[in-house]
């Protein structure tokens, strides 16, 4: 059997038993082709040994595109996950190939976090001309980005009918089909109520553009002119720069601004966990790093003291 034919069962696989969300389907199709692309003609497992892995590491580790980018560090360990998942459903199936533990992962490269301090959340929030219909649409998606801590992928999926402006929550499916429960603050719930206010539509999505070409006249739920992640991007860093702030900010430092307020402001780390959609607390205990009052206490207390 050709690795063609398998690739598309195991992705039948992933949507169909794993309950795998579209995105991880996609980017695990993108990199599983790119893997058997790189063997030779019409590959089988066999085909799959620890020479061809290991010319495989060194292709992606020398891969550049038409603009000259290489692949970072991270993305290059995607390949190698998507590649021992696709071996596992080999063996789970008694085909005859390499053992996915066969293939160790390089360490990762440390990311640093980017996050806004209050008064710099304060400063982006501010930026939005509410005076125009556009402008109050953005002053509440920024006010629910921070007030949630929502994926960018998240916020543009929110229909009106799910967000409880009343009880100030609402469910979200994120990640890995986790769902969760989030809530909203006073002020993104009064942003978001004068934002709905001035439209005159009834579609089905919260947030819509009002530039481009018209919405399509048979599309009666409004998926033609919801906002994408790519929108919300944009908007974001037209604001951060609005703002003059002095990082890059984008959606997702919004969610780490988020997170670093909570646990600043003394919030327990399991309960971030849930607030944020994290599967593992592990992930959550990345911003104890950038943020530990106990630890700016040590700093305060001892260092650079005269001595007496």
């Amino acid at each position: 059997m050709n690795l063609e034919h398998l690739l598309k069962e195991f992705l039948e696989y992933l949507e169909i038993e794993r309950n795998v969300s579209r995105l991880t389907i996609r980017n695990y199709k993108h990199y599983l082709e790119r893997f058997i692309g790189f063997l030779p003609d019409s590959p089988t497992p066999s085909n799959i040994t620890a020479e061809s892995i290991r010319q495989y590491r060194l292709f992606l580790s020398r891969f550049t595109d038409e603009h000259q980018m290489t692949l970072k560090r991270v993305t290059q360990n995607y390949h190698l996950i998507a590649l021992r998942s696709f071996l596992k459903y080999m063996n789970k199936r008694d085909i005859l190939v390499i053992s996915p533990d066969k293939i160790e992962l390089p360490k990762a490269e440390s990311r640093s976090i980017k996050f806004l301090d209050h008064d710099q959340v304060t400063r982006l929030l501010n930026q939005p001309e509410i005076s125009k219909t556009e402008g109050l649409r953005d002053k509440a998606i920024l006010e629910t980005l921070f007030s949630t801590g929502l994926r960018v992928s998240e916020l543009v999926s929110l229909n009106r009918e799910q967000v409880n402006l009343e009880r100030r929550e609402f469910g979200v499916v994120g990640k890995g089909r986790r769902v969760r429960i989030v809530f909203l603050s006073d002020s993104s719930v009064t942003w978001i109520q004068r934002y709905l206010a001035t439209r005159e539509d009834q579609l089905a999505p919260l947030f819509i553009r009002y530039s481009g070409k018209k919405p399509d006249e048979h599309d009666t739920t409004g998926s033609s002119i919801r906002l994408t992640a790519r929108s919300i991007q944009r908007l974001v860093d037209k604001y951060a720069k609005k703002a003059k702030l002095p990082i890059k900010i984008t959606p997702h430092g919004l969610r780490h601004s988020f997170a670093t307020d909570l646990l600043g402001n003394g919030a327990d780390l399991r309960a971030i966990q849930e607030l944020l959609g994290h599967k593992n607390v592990s992930t959550t205990q990345i911003y104890t790093h950038v943020t530990n009052p106990q630890l700016r206490a040590i700093h305060d207390k001892f260092h650079s003291k005269e001595k007496a």
